[in-house]
């Protein structure tokens, strides 16, 4: 295997003017020149198609009205004993079952990273999930009592450190420089994943089963550890140059390490709180998406199908904007653009939301703002990983992607359920002064990146 191809300023420096027109042009000649961009295509593409047939699964159980399908038997008499009713609070304790988890495999996690090599710690963990999908046939295949909020709280598990390793792994293997051409099209490749996952879920629930949808997602899983086993020689020979042991060696130091990094830099603060922040505007959407898919879809297929359709829909707009606009905006204008776009958007949407909080307009910017996310605040940030040391790209990027995203989520989930009592331009107009903390932190993290070595 050739190693990956000269920096971007060993190139013609009007490259990164180059109009999105030429996207498809440039594309080709990326592939041709860098064979690790090939199988990271295919790793990211298999992951989120094999999240994205678990996602709208995931996301019925949530809206289910049977109790005995989410929650054990169990603690719905616990509930009923102590006089209240656990279906006014299913998200809230799906979101906080979430929370616990992440702070719980958090250090574990972080202890994995210090003390086993890479070859060893991301194939055991991509082990792990398949082992846990094949478990979750056998649960769902037998209808067995609270099935639902376990397999809620292991999709998001799931999804937050699946992804974040992914990442983590890209800016092994990528420099700076490269990220810039290449994240974008990787972005792309995952977005295609997302958009054939939920196709696959709405053609085959009805056929084969919700039980058997988790076996298609293992198989896609084991498609991603091919992937990590041939882009290794381009992750060793990044490491050389950047002056790490080119044996792949455990990076050690402590498993806490995460929280310090992120309490200590202020870049990684500034992203920890755009992340905490980004998460608010999202819950609340989400959570109101929840309360209209609850009322007109009841049935578990159908509302597996409604979501499927939101989540084809942003992922064709995300698909388009990664591939015409996002690697141009980041060569051209570096991570400001795209972080501050998304930001301004959200906000915009939120204004609109509260003077007409219609249930369309609801599902309208809940596209414009997760696709917006994808294609562009996702992308920008992760570039800037490619620019820091180890423990910052696997702890500190891993602290921030599962317990300070988590615990956005489980703070925002009991404030829109306090928020909701007022109604639903109450809730948006929270939502707009979180969104003006995200644009803060958004530019926070623009000024913090500017002191970072290229």
């Amino acid at each position: 295997m050739s190693p990956q191809p000269e920096p971007a300023a060993a190139r013609p420096a009007d490259a990164s003017a180059e109009p999105p027109a030429g996207a498809f042009r440039r594309l080709r000649q990326e592939l041709a020149e860098s064979p690790p961009l090939w199988w990271a295509l295919l790793y990211f593409f298999s992951l989120l198609c094999g999240y994205y047939v678990l996602r709208p699964v995931r996301d019925a159980m949530a809206a289910s009205g049977d109790l005995a399908a989410v929650f054990p038997d169990a603690w719905i008499a616990w509930a009923l004993a102590h006089g209240f009713a656990l279906k006014d609070f299913v998200l809230q304790a799906l979101f906080t079952g979430t929370f616990l988890s992440m702070l719980t495999l958090q250090p574990l996690y972080g202890a994995l990273v210090s003390r086993y090599p890479r070859r060893v710690f991301l194939p055991a963990l991509y082990l792990i999930f398949i082992a846990c999908l094949v478990g979750f046939w056998w649960i769902f295949d037998r209808n067995i009592s609270g099935r639902g909020a376990l397999f809620f709280v292991w999709t998001a598990v799931f999804n937050l450190f699946a992804v974040s390793v992914f990442w983590s792994y890209m800016a092994d293997v990528f420099d700076n420089a490269h990220a810039k051409r290449v994240y974008g099209y990787i972005g792309a490749g995952g977005t295609l994943g997302a958009l054939l996952g939920p196709a696959i879920t709405q053609l085959l629930v009805d056929r084969v089963g919700i039980g058997s949808l988790l076996l298609i997602s293992a198989g896609f899983l084991v498609v991603c550890l091919l992937c990590i086993v041939r882009l290794r020689p381009w992750a060793l020979l990044r490491e050389q140059r950047s002056g790490y042991p080119a044996s792949g060696e455990a990076m050690g130091g402590s498993m806490w390490a995460g929280f310090r990094l992120v309490a200590n830099d202020p870049m990684l603060r500034g992203l920890a709180l755009l992340m905490f922040f980004g998460v608010g505007v999202g819950t609340l959407l989400y959570n109101e998406q929840a309360a209209i898919v609850k009322q007109f879809y009841p049935s578990p297929s159908d509302a597996a199908k409604f979501y499927a359709r939101i989540d084809l829909a942003i992922n064709l707009c995300t698909i388009l904007v990664q591939i015409f606009v996002t690697r141009w905006l980041l060569r051209r204008h570096g991570v400001g653009p795209v972080l501050l776009i998304p930001a301004f958007a959200i906000t915009f949407g939120y204004c609109l939301l509260t003077m007409s909080p219609l249930p369309l307009l609801v599902a309208v910017v809940q596209v414009a703002t997760r696709s917006g996310e994808f294609s562009l605040g996702k992308p920008g940030r992760e570039t800037l990983y490619t620019r820091v040391d180890r423990e910052s790209r696997y702890k500190a990027k891993a602290f921030i992607d599962t317990a300070v995203y988590r615990g956005g989520d489980l703070t925002y989930v009991w404030l829109h359920k306090w928020l909701a009592l007022f109604g639903s331009r109450v809730v948006f107009a929270a939502g707009i002064a979180i969104a003006v903390g995200m644009t803060l932190s958004a530019w926070q993290v623009i000024r913090a990146q500017r002191k970072l070595p290229s």
